[in-house]
Formats: structure tokens, C-alpha cells, sequence
């Protein structure tokens, strides 16, 4: 809570994001890789250097606990922080839409979570993780791979700010 808030939804002053409203899966997988060292550990990847000793500590039922725990927190919708152009993003978001699903609602079964709700800012700041390597090059991590190489997709920081100002756009 001292992160991620008492509510989950985020913390944009250290870029903790938004817990609520995360599928178990996808937190669990995440808690997991940053324990493995699979994430969190580049030197330019800020946010996640501070997350993995966190997780490192973790077991495999305390990991299970944080999950529900969490997932007993009520959903609130993020507060819009950016403005790109929406129309741009729509484009944009075609690619994504295969794995994310076209509502931004998450695919499970491709290991894609949910974007439509979680925090603008927090979803900026991991696609320039992927496009600069600093997420998804760990070779054990299978899904942020596919990300890495996605989110090339997006030409410059421009189209990164307007695929996020389209996801606002979509709700959870």
C-alpha cells in the first residue's frame, strides 16, 4: 500500500501502477518474473528496480495471498492524465487489439491484460520500456518479448501518447 495506495490505484509520483482491478493472472505472472529476476532487473528500468527486491522476498503462497488480497479491492476508473490524438491512437491500436482484445478488456489465454482502466501514465512509461529494451529483452520472458517486438510498432513517442489517449477512450 505504501506504492500502489491503501485502494490500489496507483501511485503517479513514484509511477506505482494502479493494482485494482488487475486479473489475478496477470498480477500473479508479474510478481512471480520480477521475483525470478526475469523483470526488474535493467539498470534504465527505474520502476522496476524498485519493485523486484520487493517481490524477490516472496513465496509462493504470500504471492497467492497479495493476489487476493488484491483482488478484493474495488475497481475505480483511472484518472485521464494525457492528450494525444484519439484518432491516431485507433489506428495505432488495430495491432494491439489481437492480443489485448478491442476493448483493451485483456485475452488470458494470450497472456494479454487489460489496458482500458489502468493508469495513462503507467501504460507510457512501459511501452517506452519495451520500445528501449529495458522490459521484455529477459530471454525466460516469453510475453514481454512479443511486447518488445510489438511495440516497435509504434513509431515515436508521439504515437505511444496517442495509442494511450485511445485506450482512455475505452472502458474497463
Amino acid at each position: 500500500t505504501t506504492c500502489h495506495g491503501a485502494e490500489g490505484i496507483g501511485n503517479i509520483a513514484i509511477e506505482a501502477p494502479r493494482l485494482a482491478g488487475m486479473e489475478d493472472w496477470y498480477l500473479k505472472r508479474q510478481l512471480e518474473n520480477f521475483r525470478a529476476g526475469i523483470r526488474g532487473t535493467h539498470a534504465q528500468d527505474i520502476q522496476g528496480i524498485a519493485m523486484q527486491p520487493m517481490a524477490a522476498k516472496l513465496s509462493d503462497e504470500s504471492i497467492e495471498d497479495i493476489v487476493a488480497w488484491v483482488g478484493s479491492w474495488d475497481y475505480v476508473p483511472a484518472e485521464i492524465t494525457i492528450e494525444g490524438d484519439v484518432n491516431q491512437g485507433r489506428s495505432a491500436y488495430q495491432s494491439c487489439a489481437t492480443c489485448h482484445g478491442a476493448n483493451a478488456e485483456g485475452n488470458e489465454t494470450l497472456g494479454a491484460p487489460a489496458l482500458a482502466g489502468q493508469n495513462d501514465w503507467y501504460i507510457i512509461t512501459q511501452l517506452r520500456n519495451f520500445r528501449a529494451g529495458y522490459r521484455g529483452a529477459h530471454q525466460e520472458d516469453s510475453y514481454g518479448s512479443q511486447m518488445l517486438t510489438m511495440s516497435k510498432t509504434l513509431r515515436d513517442d508521439q504515437a505511444v501518447i496517442n495509442v494511450t489517449s485511445y485506450i482512455n477512450t475505452l472502458q474497463k
